[in-house]
């Protein structure tokens, strides 16, 4: 299908970018990588009047050391973050999952930043920064703000920002003596997950200290399954604590999966996950 028509603005500078969203009210549209906008656009699902192309924005696009934190810019692409050595370093949970968004053309194309700001319960990123409590940094024409992970998304393609905010800069934690591990159900490699699992777990003597544990498309937004981590730290072995994967979701159901199966594959999935981060 062809898109509905739209005017095409290019920002050459953050807050050139805020001026013309303002200008435009809700109207408008960012534009980056577009390996999501675009296809929604194409099937009518977005019809936005103005697209704000910030692609070529400079600053926005690197990988820096920032104390106990690892700073992305919100422009960078999937394969740059996948393939980046601080990153495979210091947080090498979020360097998996975005080496498995899509194909390598979306990899190549598609940035974390847009990825986030789409608000897809079924994309990936969202699921990882959700378990690793990730810190968004957000630029307003009233300056600029940090919203943890777990408050950015409101709903299926629904978040935190305003019609004039841009998201700039994605902080994640640096992960040290953890386990951790991506695992997601789809038919094909470049296909949505019908169901993703995102953990971190932390053991002490053998008992686990700390769990961490993030469900892809069981609900309108990324979620913690905070009763698998409850059981964990509780002293639950992995096999008991994953029954508890299905609790407090509402999965949808789509001509992928019912929302009946997805209840069912997402304690096995969390399982092979929880194996998978801590084996032995």
């Amino acid at each position: 299908m062809i898109p509905a028509p739209f005017d095409y603005e290019v920002a050459d500078s953050p807050e050139h970018a805020l001026e013309l969203l303002s200008s435009h009210g809700e109207e408008a549209k960012i534009l980056a990588g577009g390996q999501s906008l675009l296809p929604f656009m194409k099937l009518r699902l977005a019809t936005p009047s103005v697209l704000v192309d910030i692609g070529r924005l400079p600053g926005l696009d690197g990988v820096r050391e920032e104390g106990d934190r690892i700073a992305i810019g919100a422009l960078a692409r999937h394969a740059d973050v996948a393939h980046d050595d601080l990153v495979k370093q210091h947080c090498p949970l979020l360097a998996k999952a975005a080496g498995e968004v899509g194909d390598p053309q979306v990899r190549h194309m598609g940035t974390v930043g847009g990825s986030v700001a789409h608000g897809d319960p079924a994309s990936d990123i969202p699921t990882v920064l959700t378990c690793l409590d990730a810190e968004l940094v957000v630029l307003g024409s009233s300056g600029e703000r940090t919203i943890p992970a777990g408050e950015f998304f409101h709903g299926a393609f629904e978040t935190g920002l305003e019609p004039d905010e841009l998201l700039t800069e994605i902080r994640v934690p640096k992960l040290s003596d953890v386990g951790w591990s991506y695992l997601k159900f789809h038919p094909r490699a470049q296909d949505w997950a019908i169901v993703g699992v995102a953990v971190v777990v932390e053991r002490s003597n053998g008992d686990v200290t700390r769990a961490a544990v993030s469900l892809t498309n069981m609900g309108q937004t990324p979620l913690r399954a905070t009763a698998v981590e409850q059981a964990l730290v509780g002293g639950e072995d992995f096999a008991a604590a994953s029954q508890f994967a299905a609790e407090g979701t509402n999965p949808v159901s789509d001509p992928f999966a019912s929302a009946e199966y997805r209840r069912y594959l997402a304690p096995v999935l969390v399982r092979r996950a929880l194996e998978e981060a801590m084996p032995g």
